[in-house]
This record gives C-alpha cells, structure tokens and sequence, in this order.
C-alpha cells in the first residue's frame, strides 16, 4: 500500500500535482489540514481515496479537527496539530500516541518535515508541499509505504 502524506496546501496545488504526476498511482492520500477549499480538487486528481482534517486556516469548512484511521494495521491519529502546540514541540502528540493507543500521529501546521520513529508509535509531519519553512525552504511531502508483511516505511521527499 503506498499513501501520499502532504499538509498545507493553502490552496496551491501546483506542486501536489507535480508529485501526483512522479510517484502515481497511489493507494492512498492524506492531507492534514490548511486545504483552503481545494479538497474537492485534491480528490479528483488524486484519484484514489482521501483523508482530510481541518488546519488552523480552513475556516468555515466540514472538515473534522481530527480523525483516527486505520492503516493495515496500524491505528492513526490525523490532526494539523496547531491545537497540541506543536511549534512549540511534539510533547502533546506523544501523550495522545500513548494514552488513545495510536501506532502512527500525523500533523502538520509547522511547514517543517518530521520523522520519529519511537518503539512504541511514530510521529510525523510531511512539511508543506506549498509553502516550506525549514532550512533550504524545499517543498516536502512523505510517502509511506506498507509491504506485504504489513510493516510501514516512511520516507520525506523533496520537490
């Protein structure tokens, strides 16, 4: 199973396209959060399911804050994280990881990738594929990858 992992679009999806274009086809899309609108597009392109959550700029949307998944067999939390103050750290998410059970919490909101893989759960954030913030400002997204034993590969990218 091979799942696209992006957040904050911000309603600019030249670049998502341009991934979509490399890496297709997907089994898979997550976005977690500051879409603007744009989710309805995101489907069509993607062309397989989607998850979303709202970010901390998806004002008057459906979009749920968070949503837990299942991922083969892994239970996930999708969330844009700015509600766990997660530019200050990821403290709050390993709490969540811990005390709800989850395997895997996804966030987004910092525009800066992050991959921990801890015994117990993995956190991550794929970054922006819009509007990057870490050092170097390179567009960033994650693809994960789950192989026929069911165990999940992670990998950032950059545009």
């Amino acid at each position: 199973m091979k799942i696209l992992i992006v957040s904050d679009t911000h309603r600019q999806v030249a670049n998502l396209q341009k991934v979509l274009k490399k890496i297709s086809p997907i089994d898979c899309l997550i976005h977690l959060g500051d879409v603007e609108g744009s989710e309805d597009y995101i489907r069509e392109i993607a062309d397989c399911p989607c998850h979303f959550v709202s970010g901390n700029n998806d004002f008057f949307c459906d979009l749920p804050r968070e949503k837990e998944i299942t991922l083969g067999k892994y239970k996930v939390l999708l969330t844009h994280g700015h509600y766990y103050y997660v530019s200050l750290d990821t403290r709050e998410l390993r709490r969540q990881a811990v005390s709800r059970g989850f395997d895997i919490v996804m966030f987004g909101h910092t525009h800066r990738p992050y991959l921990a893989i801890e015994e117990q759960y993995t956190i991550l954030n794929p970054g922006s594929i819009s509007y990057p913030r870490q050092e170097g400002r390179k567009p960033s997204y994650i693809i994960m990858e789950i192989d026929k034993n069911g165990d999940a590969h992670y990998a950032i990218h950059y545009l």
